[in-house]
């Protein structure tokens, strides 16, 4: 999500209105969020559809893992790479470009023959939302004055975490119904829709063609992550045998190697001196097991609902519904607090989500849970979530002077998906080789989730200490 440039909005009209004025910047917004919802719906339905996708098309294990690491990968690696390109063609360029091939690629998707051809789609489907999700923040930037940006940006939370209740819901009715292609195809409509709106509001610009992309910087950023997400999936599938560990190698290698780089490029993806801050790499390395552990909580839920509980996909989405509830609700009253509790009140959340956690944990040693019986726990894991959630970010980026913003910005978005695929990764080796059955191999995989949640709650003091402050 760099932001070297700053695109003007588009020319107003002859005699604009605040009134005017106001809804267009609104209707801007309505369509940066469209976007975003799509990419989280797409990035989380195969948590629900996994199952049902690896009984029609084989593949087993290996292919529920990487339906939703293949789009984590090619989303990570181009993040900030995409947001330097609508730096330089411009913004709207980018953005429809992306949702476009979003749309051929959900197409692509819905007519797959084989795990190979679906995970490669799953690559491209990735790939262009990386180039739409940078390019919102900024158009958003652009047409919204400075005091009322945080005002648009409050919106995200509660509106994202609406669609965790809704997208799986309506992705497991259309699997029951229509089998699971429908989830794909539906995005003809949903990204053409998406595409034609952006065409009428979003502003016009036409970037700065003196920006540069560092490509060998990607390069190594991209050989990082496939280096680690390949390891860790084929690790976990077939065993931890020479191959995965030398990927894993391999990927700490070229990690150090793309360090290295960035101190020398003229234009580095990643500015030098975010490296040297103790608190914002200690916000990237919690930012990194934190989502993580939400991934892999998430996968394991819709897993263990399926197998374990043997509800339908309908039903295992209704019952992930009190967790996105929760988001819903601790997003809206964080809000009112992270400016005076700052790095506390991420701890307030990874204690919520613990307790959550290790609630669901007793109550599946216990007894066998109904939905009703899992939706407290789920619901204050929800509350954990919803609190952590922009806070960690906000935390992070409160010493980040402007300058570092847009590469700072970046750099988390970019760990985030890369947290997904390593959490899924983990916690479904467990899942998957835990022997006594679905509700033991539940109760091993959130202990680890536990686990990482609780070993953040060590590294919030290395955190920014609060209030935060902004930079403009």
């Amino acid at each position: 999500m760099s932001r070297a440039s700053t695109p003007a909005p588009a020319p107003a009209p002859p005699h604009p209105t605040p009134a005017t004025t106001d809804r267009r910047r609104w209707a801007v917004l309505a369509v940066v969020l469209f976007a975003a919802v799509l990419d989280l719906l797409d990035a989380t339905i195969t948590n629900i559809a996994a199952p049902a996708i690896a009984a029609d098309l084989g593949g087993g294990e290996a292919l529920v893992q990487w339906l939703g690491a293949a789009y984590a990968l090619s989303m990570g690696v181009l993040l900030v790479v995409g947001g330097r390109l609508g730096d330089k063609y411009g913004r709207r360029r980018l953005f429809l470009t992306g949702l476009t091939g979003f749309t051929l690629a959900s197409v692509a998707c819905g007519l797959a023959t084989g795990p190979a051809s679906l995970i490669g789609f799953r690559l491209l489907q990735g790939a262009f939302g990386a180039l739409v999700i940078p390019q919102g923040f900024g158009i958003l930037g652009a047409v919204f004055p400075r005091e009322e940006i945080g005002k648009a940006f409050r919106v995200f939370a509660p509106c994202l975490g609406l669609a965790t209740i809704s997208g799986p819901v309506l992705a497991g009715a259309l699997i029951d119904h229509f089998g699971w292609r429908s989830m794909f195809l539906i995005n003809i409509a949903l990204g053409g829709l998406a595409i034609l709106l952006a065409l009428r509001l979003l502003p016009r610009d036409t970037g700065d063609r003196t920006v540069t992309v560092d490509g060998p910087g990607s390069a190594l950023l991209a050989a990082t992550m496939l280096g680690l997400i390949y390891g860790l999936i084929d690790g976990s599938a077939h065993g931890w045998t020479t191959v995965p560990l030398l990927c894993l190698a391999a990927g700490v290698a070229f990690f150090a190697l793309f360090c290295l780089r960035q101190r020398s490029a003229a234009a580095p993806l990643v500015e030098p001196s975010l490296l040297r801050s103790r608190a914002f790499t200690s916000g990237l390395l919690l930012g990194l097991v934190f989502y993580a552990a939400v991934a892999g909580l998430l996968f394991v839920l819709s897993l263990f609902l399926q197998d374990g509980l043997h509800r339908t996909p309908t039903g295992a989405s209704l019952g992930l519904a009190p967790i996105a509830g929760g988001i819903i609700v601790a997003s809206i009253a964080a809000h009112r607090f992270r400016q005076r509790l700052g790095r506390a009140l991420v701890l307030v959340g990874l204690l919520l989500t613990l307790a959550g956690t290790l609630a669901l944990i007793a109550l599946v040693l216990a007894t066998a849970p109904t939905g009703w019986t899992l939706a407290l726990p789920v619901f204050v894991t929800g509350l954990g979530l919803g609190t952590c959630f922009g806070t960690v970010y906000e935390v992070t980026l409160g010493g980040i002077g402007p300058k570092e913003s847009g590469s700072a910005s970046g750099s988390l978005s970019a760990v985030t998906q890369l947290a997904n695929s390593i959490g899924a990764a983990a916690v479904t080796t467990v899942y998957f080789h835990t022997s006594g059955g679905s509700a033991a191999a539940a109760v091993h995989s959130l202990a680890v989730v536990a686990a990482a949640v609780l070993a953040c709650c060590g590294l919030v003091r290395l955190l920014p200490p609060g209030p935060l402050t902004r930079h403009h």
